[in-house]
């Protein structure tokens, strides 16, 4: 089984929730041979023994659901608190379809209606529904005015899938949709002349430079970062060392960069500044980045690419750098401290470490049509991919917290 997530958002662009997309063994890029109800079932076993807090944290995860596992109690596994239930479009409505979402939804559960398409005045689940979800590529936006105002004028929350640019978030924003789901946020706005970078960045850039020396040096580490105030306070605070005597701050910096060490530092230097780079691009596709990170280092780990597991880490890291700087990657990447192979993968989508990439691409989308082809190319067995999305999850969630 494979689970990846897809985030939900906010008119602000604060996530809600996530919709939890899943394909078992044996499935391909649908349900194949497998029923949706199979399907469910074991993803709702397999949340259920995990802790949903562990894929979704303390956000809403939305799953579908077919006509036979409305009808089993098996969802109540799950806390209302955090479940949202998405009725699949093709659900026969009848009497005890009815009953059971009404039924549901007195337990505390929220009631979405998934990829809708009928009237949403004459529908019988509309009154017991929480959320309403169009697909635009199957409703086109210009299409659902009247339905989105008569959907607000009753109290729904109205919810736009499949939005893909900006462009298309700002027309459903200004139409009044309240949620957004799609790739739209990982995706660069180029508009034109390059971003002008902070100046921290340089010290940012000094730092990974020294790093990937041959001999780096703790002491010249603790030289470039005393000299930028906030960077040097961060560096205490993330070890707890804010509270000592900074008479002697060079000291006090390299003390707290002995006991993080040369790869931890590595990868704490990078997540700040991506934090520096994104401006006010979502936290999202910071984390995002985190996730791929991890998760291209355990794939690397675990396959014929082990020797370059840092060098993957890296590049899945940056993987969506054009985004953040709204440029295009071969800009982005300029002066960045990244190997001709990671520059292959991200600019031109080839070369010996593109495998990892495209499984970490397959996961997401969960589309498994390549995934066996590639796994297997690189030796990796796919059924521990989920546990190793899973631990690229909570590291991400630790390392934010951290900065």
């Amino acid at each position: 089984m494979f689970i990846a997530r897809q985030p939900i958002f906010d008119r602000a662009m604060n996530v809600y929730g996530y919709e939890l997309l899943f394909r078992t063994n044996e499935q391909a890029s649908s349900y194949g041979l497998s029923t949706a109800e199979s399907s469910t079932a074991t993803v709702l076993g397999g949340l259920f023994e995990l802790g949903l807090d562990q894929i979704v944290g303390n956000k809403r995860a939305f799953i579908n659901f077919d006509y036979q596992f409305l009808l089993s109690d098996s969802i109540e596994l799950i806390n209302p608190n955090i479940l949202v239930i998405e009725v699949l479009e093709d659900v026969e409505v009848d009497a005890p379809i009815l009953y059971r979402i009404k039924e549901l939804k007195d337990k505390g559960y929220k009631i979405a209606l998934d990829d809708f398409v009928e009237s949403i005045q004459t529908y019988p689940i509309v009154p017991m529904a929480d959320i309403i979800k169009y697909d635009i590529l199957i409703t086109p936006l210009d299409t659902l005015n009247k339905d989105v105002k008569y959907g607000i004028e009753q109290g729904k929350i109205m919810l736009a899938e499949k939005i893909e640019t900006e462009d298309e978030f700002i027309k459903a924003r200004e139409m009044g949709f309240h949620l957004f789901q799609g790739y739209f946020f990982s995706k660069p706005k180029i508009v034109g002349g390059l971003r002008t970078r902070k100046t921290s960045t340089t010290v940012y850039q000094s730092i990974i430079s020294e790093l990937y020396t041959e001999e780096p040096s703790f002491e010249k580490l603790a030289e470039i970062i005393s000299t930028d105030v906030n960077m040097a306070y961060r560096v205490m605070k993330v070890l707890g060392n804010e509270k000592d005597n900074h008479k002697d701050l060079n000291k006090t910096i390299k003390g707290s960069l002995l006991k993080m060490g040369f790869r931890e530092l590595e990868r704490w230097v990078n997540v700040l500044m991506l934090q520096e780079l994104s401006g006010n691009k979502t936290q999202e596709l910071i984390k995002m980045s985190l996730i791929r990170s991890k998760f291209g280092e355990l794939i690397a780990i675990n396959s014929n690419l082990a020797k370059r597991r840092y060098e993957i880490s890296l590049m899945c890291l940056f993987s969506v750098l054009d985004t953040m700087l709204d440029q295009t990657m071969e800009d982005a990447l300029v002066g960045i401290a990244v190997s001709e192979d990671v520059k292959e993968v991200l600019i031109y989508h080839r070369g010996e470490l593109k495998p990892v990439y495209d499984i970490i691409r397959c996961c997401e989308q969960v589309d498994c049509t390549l995934l066996y082809q590639t796994t297997a190319q690189i030796e990796v067995d796919e059924t521990r991919l989920f546990d190793w999305y899973i631990q690229a999850i909570a590291w991400s969630e630790d390392i934010m917290k951290s900065v």
